[in-house]
């Protein structure tokens, strides 16, 4: 698979004035998996060499679809299969925007390729052991975020933490609990048993 054609086959397929491609009702026959891997810290790599563009990356973001636990990018016409370290995207930003009330607050991700996620539905978020702290027993979980579709983001460091400076936190018998409120409704950010 030549990267430039797949490239060209998705021309006029996604801008940032328009929505994002029905990759879901897509499907083209698999033409094999490419040298494309996006790692663990959210860069995107081609034939191992980082891809520095930022909108070519935004482009097969907006092409990236995932059946099973396998991830693919897709045209109308062709499906190649990436190497995905943990999810394909990361956020990177966020910031909270004042409702007419308290709990109407509403919390806004923005992930490394430009995606933003309002924090407004219980199953949006949920709480992961990263793959490479699974076999750790005294691993956390931590959150990810529902992007679209079925695909997810992993907060990044930064993020967490800036995120549970503005957490409230509650306790009981066992567990001691840090969660954010966003439109109205309580996100469990982390747990730490007592």
């Amino acid at each position: 698979m030549d990267l430039t054609r797949f490239q060209q086959q998705l021309k006029g397929t996604s801008s940032k004035a328009r929505p994002l491609p029905p990759v879901e009702k897509w499907e083209p026959d698999f033409c094999g998996d490419i040298n494309l891997t996006i790692a663990l810290d959210g860069r995107w790599f081609y034939e191992g060499s980082p891809i520095g563009r930022a909108s070519l990356v935004q482009l097969f973001a907006s092409v990236l679809k995932r059946e099973d636990e396998n991830y693919f990018l897709v045209t109308p016409v062709e499906k190649v299969g990436i190497t995905v370290e943990d999810t394909p995207f990361l956020v990177t930003q966020w910031q909270k925007e004042k409702g007419e009330r308290t709990d109407d607050d509403v919390f806004t991700f923005t992930t490394q390729t430009g995606d933003e996620i309002r924090l407004e539905h219980a199953e949006q978020l949920e709480l992961r052991v990263p793959p490479k702290a699974i076999q750790d027993p005294q691993a956390t979980p931590i959150p990810y975020v529902n992007v679209r579709r079925n695909l997810w983001a992993r907060l990044h460091q930064n993020v967490y933490y800036q995120l549970l400076e503005h957490a409230d936190e509650h306790a009981n018998e066992s567990v001691t609990s840090f969660s954010i409120r966003s439109s109205g409704k309580r996100f469990i950010l982390g747990e730490v048993a007592r």
